[in-house]
């Protein structure tokens, strides 16, 4: 057996560990083509959204509606209390105006007014809603006596922001 010397050893290492880095396969990028492809929520445009109009004006569609706007507001005050107050706690008020069985029922009876079609991309941005809202109850979180950070604190706006945005996308269908 050869004996390798130190200088021949970190050699053959270095070798190995830039041919391994070079061999290794990049993380893939889908293609985007057209509304396919990476990206692509499959959301249609509202102006394209086919309305069941008896099913629309049917009061229990109205009144989800009207829900889905009083959320969306609920959105908007949780996002002036925290200007007002960077370690406000609005985990309580969210729990209990954003109730999430209560705003799934009022966002899948808002959904019946639709064809399959828009269907598919309003149950995405429902599906949205209700991850963003589960996110936003933890990024509220916060260690008891532990003052919340501008990190946090811009971490939590974000997903308010977002939420936010997904009701304005989602009210834009009617």
């Amino acid at each position: 057996m050869k004996s390798t010397s130190r200088a021949e050893f970190f050699q053959q290492i270095g070798v190995a560990a830039v041919s391994s880095v070079t061999l290794l396969p990049n993380a893939a990028n889908a293609a985007k083509y057209g509304g396919f492809g990476a990206g692509s929520p499959e959301v249609i445009s509202p102006k394209d959204a086919i309305i069941d109009d008896e099913i629309l004006a049917s009061e229990s569609v109205q009144k989800a509606i009207s829900k889905i706007k009083l959320y969306s507001g609920a959105v908007e005050e949780m996002k002036n209390a925290l200007v007002k107050d960077s370690q406000a706690d609005i985990g309580p008020y969210l729990r209990k105006t954003l109730e999430i069985s209560e705003l799934r029922s009022d966002l899948n009876t808002f959904n019946t007014a639709f064809d399959e079609d828009t269907q598919r991309g309003t149950d995405r941005l429902i599906r949205v809603v209700l991850q963003d809202i589960a996110e936003v109850e933890i990024a509220n979180k916060q260690k008891e006596g532990v003052p919340r950070s501008q990190i946090r604190l811009d971490n939590l706006n974000g997903k308010l922001n977002k939420v936010s945005k997904t009701f304005t996308e989602l009210l834009a269908f009617v």
